[in-house]
C-alpha cells in the first residue's frame, strides 16, 4: 500500500482527524499535520499500540475462546396487494454461528470433575464420621450397660450380706430363747422334786388313815386306758412348738443416726416396720410420710421413744474414716526430697522472667499482656540439685491464688523490683508467707537499670518483719538481674543452702499424695488436673480421689508436655482421667477401693450442693431484706466462665468487691470450660452478663445468644475485664449534685411594689444574677431564706439576667423581709457522673 496523508487515512478508518493525530502522537509517532504522508511500518507500529492498550497482545497469546461468525443476505419478495397491484417487500436473513475451543471445554469437564470428586470424598468422610460416632455411643452404651450389671451385682450381694447377718442373727436368738426355756424346765424339775420330797416327809409324820380293803383290791379308782387313735399306729410323742418364738424380752439395739435419715431407712434400721416409727412421730406432733426426711434431733427422740440406744453420727463420719484408712496404709522410710520453691511478689516486677532465665523458656511472652494469670508449676534440674517452682500471679485478684502458692510449698523467693521497691502485693506476699510458716528468700531484680537501689528494698521491709542477715536479721537477700542473667547461681544456692537447712523428707514408696495446683477444661482430654505430688508415687492407671472429682489416670504429662509414667514427691504433672474439674487446692489421694472413693466424691458433691443451696436461700433473704430497708438498688448479674478454675475464682471475688451501697455485683455462677447453651439459658433468665476469661461460646450458645441478646464479653487480661465491669457500675451510680455560687447582689434599699410585694433594689458585686436560678438570703453571712425569684427588672424592664457591677430591682417569691444591708446568693446545681476509686 503507498503511502498516504494523514487526512486520507483517517477516512478509510472513518475516525475524525484530531483523534488519529492524537493516537500517532500517544504511539510515539511524529506527524506534521493532517497533510503529512504515514508509511506502512508506521501504521504497522499504531496498530501494535493500539492492541497493547485495549489489552491485547500478541495473536496467539491472545487467541479466543470462541469465535462467533455473523452472516447477513439481503433479498426481495414481491406480495400481491388490494386492486390487483403487487408489492416488493425486502427481506434480509441473519445467521449466526459459534465455534468453541476444544481445550476451554476439557478444561470445563475437568473442573466439573474435580468438584464432583470433591463431594464424593467429602461424603465419604462424612460416613466414616458418622460410622465413628456410632461405634463410640454403642461402646458407650455398653460399658454403662456393663456398669449398670456390676452395680446390680454389687446390690444383690450386699442384700444376700444382709439377709444372711438376719438370718444368724436370728438363729442366734432362737438358741438364747431354747437356752432360757431349757434352764426354766429344769430349774421346775428340780422346784416340784423339793415338793415331793417335802409331802413325802409330811405323809411319813401324820398317822395312816386309809380303808382297809382286801388283799387283792385296791382302795384307788382304776384309770381308764385311753384306746389308740384310729388310723394311726400309736401315740408319738412330738412338741408342738414353732422354730421361731416370739422372744420373752424386748431387743435393744445400737442405731447409728445421720445429719438427715429418712423415716423409712430409720425403721430399717431398728428393725420395726414404718407404720410403728410414723406412729410415733404423730403422738409426738409431727406429720410425715414414710420417705420423708427428719432431722437428727427428731431421730434421736424416735429411737429413745422406742427403746433403742442412739447414737449419733457426725456429717464427715464415713470421710474421715476411710481417709484415716488411707493414711494408714501409707507406710515406708522417709528420704530426701527436692524442695518445692514459690515465686511471689508484686505484679511486673520480674517473676516469671527470673524463672525463664533459670528454665531457658520464654513463659511470660505467651500470657496475655505480659502478666501471669496461672499458677504454674515447674520441675527443674539445676547443676546444684532438682528443684521445683511454683510461679503465682503477681496482680491483686490473683490473692487465693499466692495463698495457696504459700500454703504447698517449702520455700519462698519474694521477688522484689530495685527500682520500684515494696509495693502493694509484695507486702500481701510477705503475709501469706508468715501465715504458712514458709521460710522468705528475698530476690531484689532488676539490678541492671540505672535507678536500682537494693538498700530502698531492704528498708521497705524491714517495716514488715523481713529483715536481711546482714541487717542483723534471718532472711537472704540476693540481688540478680533476670535480662543478663546476674546473680541466678547465688539464688540457687540460697535456696539449696536453705533446702538443706528444712531436712525435706517424704515416703518415696506406696500410694501417693499430693495436691491440685490447678485445673481446666478441655477439648478432646477432658478434665485436667496439675497435681504436685508430696509423698508416694503417683502412676498411670492408679485411683485418685481429687477433692470431690474421682477417676482412673488415663495419662500423666511433664511440664514440657512429654508423657511420664510415674511421679515421685516433689514432681509437679498434669493428670488427665478425672471425672471432672477439681477445685485448686483439693488434696489428692491413691486409694485402692474405687467404690468407697466413688461414695466419697459422691458424699462431697452433695455436701457442697447443699452449702450452695444455703448461700441462695440466705442470698435471697438478704435480697429481701436489702429492699425492705434501702428500697430498689441497682445490681449488676454476672456469669464468669474460665479457663482454669483459679481465673475463675479469682474472677469472682475480684467481681464481689466492686459492689457498693448503690450498686450491688452478683456473681450468679462460675465455672470452667467453654460456654454452654445452658450458661446462655442462666444468663438470660437471671439478666445476666456472661465473661468469658480465655474461653469462647459453642455454636449451640451462639446461636441462642442471636435469640436471646445475652451481653457476652470475651477477656483475656484480667484487669480489661475489671475495669469495664467497673464502668458499668459507674454508669448506674446516681449522680452527685454540686451547688456552683455564680452571682452575689446586695441589698441597698427596698422598695414596696403592689404587684411583687417588696422589692430589694440590689447591686450585683461578683458574678451574675439569673432569673430561672435559686437564690439564698444572706443575713450577717448567715442563710435566714432559701427559694426563688419573683421578678428581675432592669430600670423598669424584666431581663434575664443582671452582670457584676449593674444595679437592679430582686424580687423574691413568698418572702417579705429582705432588709437593706442583706445579701441574695444566686447558685446552680450540677450533675457530677460519680465513678467507683
Amino acid at each position: 500500500m503507498a503511502d498516504v496523508t494523514v487526512a486520507e487515512f483517517a477516512a478509510t478508518l472513518k475516525v475524525p482527524v484530531e483523534k488519529l493525530l492524537s493516537q500517532l502522537d500517544e504511539a510515539g509517532i511524529k506527524v506534521a499535520g493532517a497533510e503529512d504522508r504515514i508509511t506502512d511500518d508506521a501504521k504497522l507500529e499504531l496498530l501494535s499500540y493500539l492492541r497493547r492498550s485495549h489489552g491485547r497482545g500478541e495473536p496467539e497469546l491472545a487467541a479466543p475462546r470462541k469465535i462467533t461468525l455473523k452472516r447477513k443476505s439481503h433479498s426481495e419478495l414481491r406480495v400481491a396487494a388490494d386492486k390487483g397491484r403487487a408489492r416488493t417487500v425486502n427481506v434480509e436473513v441473519r445467521k449466526k454461528r459459534t465455534y468453541v475451543k476444544r481445550e476451554a471445554l476439557e478444561a470445563e469437564a475437568r473442573e466439573k470433575q474435580d468438584e464432583l470428586e470433591q463431594q464424593r470424598r467429602a461424603e465419604l468422610e462424612a460416613r466414616e464420621a458418622e460410622a465413628r460416632a456410632e461405634q463410640d455411643r454403642r461402646e458407650a452404651e455398653e460399658r454403662a450397660r456393663q456398669e449398670a450389671e456390676e452395680e446390680a451385682r454389687r446390690l444383690a450381694e450386699e442384700e444376700e450380706a444382709r439377709k444372711r447377718a438376719a438370718d444368724d442373727e436370728a438363729r442366734r436368738v432362737l438358741a438364747e430363747q431354747q437356752a432360757r426355756e431349757q434352764a426354766e424346765r429344769e430349774r421346775e424339775k428340780e422346784r416340784r422334786k423339793r415338793e415331793a420330797e417335802r409331802e413325802s416327809r409330811n405323809r411319813a409324820a401324820k398317822p395312816e388313815r386309809t380303808l382297809h380293803v382286801a388283799g387283792d383290791k385296791s382302795g384307788k379308782r382304776r384309770k381308764r386306758k385311753q384306746a389308740p387313735e384310729r388310723g394311726r399306729g400309736g401315740r408319738v410323742n412330738v412338741e408342738s412348738r414353732h422354730g421361731f418364738e416370739r422372744p420373752t424380752a424386748p431387743v435393744v439395739r445400737e442405731v447409728e443416726v445421720p445429719e438427715t435419715i429418712t423415716v423409712s431407712e430409720l425403721a430399717q434400721r431398728m428393725a420395726v416396720k414404718g407404720a410403728e416409727v410414723i406412729k410415733v412421730l404423730m403422738n409426738m406432733g409431727a406429720m410425715v410420710t414414710i420417705n420423708q426426711p427428719i432431722d437428727q434431733d427428731t431421730a434421736v427422740l424416735v429411737v429413745e421413744e422406742m427403746g433403742h440406744t442412739p447414737k449419733t453420727m457426725t456429717e464427715t463420719a464415713i470421710e474421715d474414716a476411710f481417709l484415716e484408712k488411707v493414711s494408714a496404709a501409707v507406710e515406708g522410710e522417709p528420704e530426701p526430697r527436692p524442695p518445692v520453691v514459690t515465686i511471689m511478689g508484686h505484679v511486673d516486677h520480674g517473676k516469671t522472667s527470673l524463672l525463664d532465665f533459670i528454665r531457658r523458656t520464654r513463659v511470660a511472652a505467651g500470657e496475655a499482656g505480659g502478666i501471669t494469670q496461672h499458677v504454674g508449676a515447674y520441675s527443674v534440674g539445676t547443676p546444684k540439685g532438682k528443684v521445683t517452682f511454683l510461679d503465682t500471679p503477681g496482680h491483686a485478684a490473683f490473692t487465693a491464688m499466692r495463698a495457696r502458692g504459700a500454703q504447698v510449698t517449702d520455700i519462698v523467693v519474694l521477688v522484689v523490683a530495685a527500682n520500684d521497691g515494696v509495693m502493694p502485693q509484695t507486702v500481701e506476699a510477705v503475709e501469706h508467707a508468715k501465715a504458712a510458716g514458709v521460710p522468705i528468700i528475698v530476690a531484689v531484680n532488676k539490678m541492671d537499670l540505672e535507678d536500682a537501689d537494693p538498700e530502698r528494698v531492704k528498708s521497705g521491709l524491714s517495716q514488715h518483719g523481713v529483715i536481711a542477715e546482714d541487717w542483723g536479721g534471718e532472711n537472704l537477700f540476693v540481688n540478680v538481674s533476670a535480662k543478663q542473667g546476674t546473680g541466678i547461681d547465688e539464688l540457687l544456692d540460697s535456696i539449696l543452702l536453705q533446702a538443706e537447712v528444712l531436712d525435706l523428707h517424704a515416703v518415696a514408696q506406696g500410694a501417693a499424695q499430693g495436691v491440685v495446683v490447678e485445673s481446666s477444661l478441655e477439648k478432646g482430654r477432658g478434665a485436667v488436673a496439675t497435681v504436685l505430688v508430696q509423698s508416694g508415687v503417683l502412676n498411670v492407671g492408679d485411683v485418685l480421689l481429687a477433692g470431690r472429682e474421682t477417676g482412673r489416670v488415663r495419662a500423666m504429662f511433664d511440664e514440657s508436655g512429654k508423657p511420664v509414667k510415674q511421679a515421685g514427691p516433689s514432681s509437679p504433672v498434669v493428670v488427665l482421667g478425672l471425672s471432672g474439674t477439681p477445685q485448686a487446692g483439693d488434696e489428692v489421694l491413691v486409694v485402692t477401693d474405687e467404690r468407697k472413693a466413688r461414695e466419697v466424691a459422691e458424699f462431697r458433691q452433695s455436701r457442697e450442693r447443699d452449702v450452695k443451696l444455703a448461700q441462695q436461700q440466705a442470698a435471697k433473704l438478704e435480697d429481701v431484706f436489702s429492699q425492705m430497708t434501702e428500697g430498689e438498688s441497682a445490681a449488676v448479674q454476672l456469669l464468669i466462665k474460665a479457663d482454669v478454675h483459679g481465673s475463675a475464682e479469682a474472677l469472682r471475688d475480684a467481681m464481689t468487691k466492686l459492689s457498693s451501697d448503690e450498686v450491688r455485683v452478683k456473681v450468679i455462677s462460675t465455672g470452667v470450660g467453654g460456654i454452654t447453651e445452658s450458661d446462655i439459658n442462666l444468663a438470660a433468665a437471671s439478666q445476666a452478663i456472661v465473661i468469658g476469661f480465655n474461653v469462647r461460646a459453642d455454636a449451640a450458645a451462639r446461636q441462642v445468644i442471636k435469640d436471646t441478646g445475652v451481653d457476652v464479653r470475651y477477656y483475656s487480661i484480667i484487669y480489661q475485664a475489671i475495669d469495664e465491669v467497673k464502668a458499668a457500675i459507674s454508669g448506674l451510680m446516681m449522680p452527685e449534685i454540686r451547688e456552683n455560687i455564680v452571682g452575689l447582689a446586695q441589698v441597698r434599699e427596698v422598695f414596696s411594689s403592689p404587684k411583687f410585694g417588696d422589692i430589694a433594689g440590689s447591686m450585683v458585686l461578683e458574678g451574675y444574677v439569673r432569673r430561672a436560678l435559686p437564690i439564698r438570703v444572706l443575713r450577717d453571712n448567715v442563710v435566714i431564706y432559701e427559694g426563688e425569684l419573683e421578678s428581675l427588672r432592669r430600670f423598669k424592664d424584666d431581663v434575664a439576667e443582671v452582670r457584676a457591677g449593674t444595679e437592679c430591682g430582686i424580687g423574691v417569691r413568698n418572702y417579705n423581709d429582705v432588709r437593706p444591708g442583706d445579701q441574695i446568693e444566686c447558685y446552680e446545681r450540677i450533675e457530677v457522673a460519680r465513678s467507683l476509686q
